[in-house]
């Protein structure tokens, strides 16, 4: 089965297809922009299976179907609202509403096993889909964490969160005010819930927030060193394989 993911955000493509490798479903052809899609749409045999997020970096996935003649199967990865999804539903094998749940998305690759071979060719009618999300539901990120300090309950906004970083098995908040919290999800679970023009994962055990970076330092291997308004615990690095996209998620 050749499966690809089409998804602008690189950390829910890079969590979708762990999570399909764990259903044995290779999906080893991921595409993060319209352009970069039809690009490979013209110079490579179409999938049998297209994951599919709406809204990408330089316009709706859409301009790709509407551009190309594809019969591709296709399973919806979107943050809209249930009942515009609901209404093309039919249309589609499945839509999968982020964050993506692990039973959801089982359900819906064995929908696809699951088809007759007179019902592989999918036509979706992409205009109609469209008419249907002119105006799009803005995604909804985290806001705010609680945390245990002792007996009671302390609520952190977000914007106060300098950093987030992961140290003996533990995921901790530092705040401006300089101080840890213990949060009880992982970095990679964190994936889905922070705001990307906000936070960015800088390596595997760093989230930065974009507003309390103080310098960028040029560091050892091509990599970059961040310093924050307040954190200075450790240094934190970021990775070299990160270092061209996190110039990007600065502009």
């Amino acid at each position: 089965m050749n499966v690809i993911i089409i998804e602008d955000e690189k950390p829910s493509a890079r969590r979708l297809q762990r999570m399909l490798k764990s259903l044995d479903v290779e999906a080893e052809t991921m595409l993060h922009s319209v352009e970069e899609s039809l690009e490979w749409f013209q110079n490579n045999e179409h999938p049998d299976l297209i994951f599919l997020d709406i809204q990408l970096s330089d316009g709706l996935s859409f301009e790709i179907f509407e551009t190309l003649d594809i019969n591709s199967a296709v399973i919806f990865t979107t943050a809209y609202d249930e009942y515009a999804l609901q209404a093309f539903k039919l249309n589609s094998i499945d839509y999968l509403l982020k964050p993506i749940d692990d039973d959801d998305l089982r359900n819906a690759v064995n929908k696809f096993k699951g088809r007759t071979p007179q019902k592989q060719a999918v036509t979706l009618d992409f205009n109609d889909i469209k008419k249907l999300l002119v105006n799009p539901i803005e995604r909804e990120y985290k806001k705010r964490f609680s945390v245990k300090v002792g007996q009671h309950l302390k609520l952190i906004n977000i914007e106060d969160i300098e950093c987030i970083y992961s140290e003996n098995k533990g995921t901790y908040a530092y705040t401006n005010e300089s101080r840890n919290y213990l949060l009880d999800l992982t970095l990679d679970q964190l994936e889905e819930e922070l705001e990307p023009d906000v936070f960015f994962r800088v390596s595997r055990k760093f989230y930065i927030n974009i507003n309390a970076i103080k310098d960028i330092i040029s560091y050892t291997n091509s990599r970059l060193q961040i310093k924050l308004s307040h954190f200075d615990e450790q240094e934190i690095i970021v990775a070299r394989e990160r270092v061209k996209d996190f110039k990007n998620w600065l502009e």
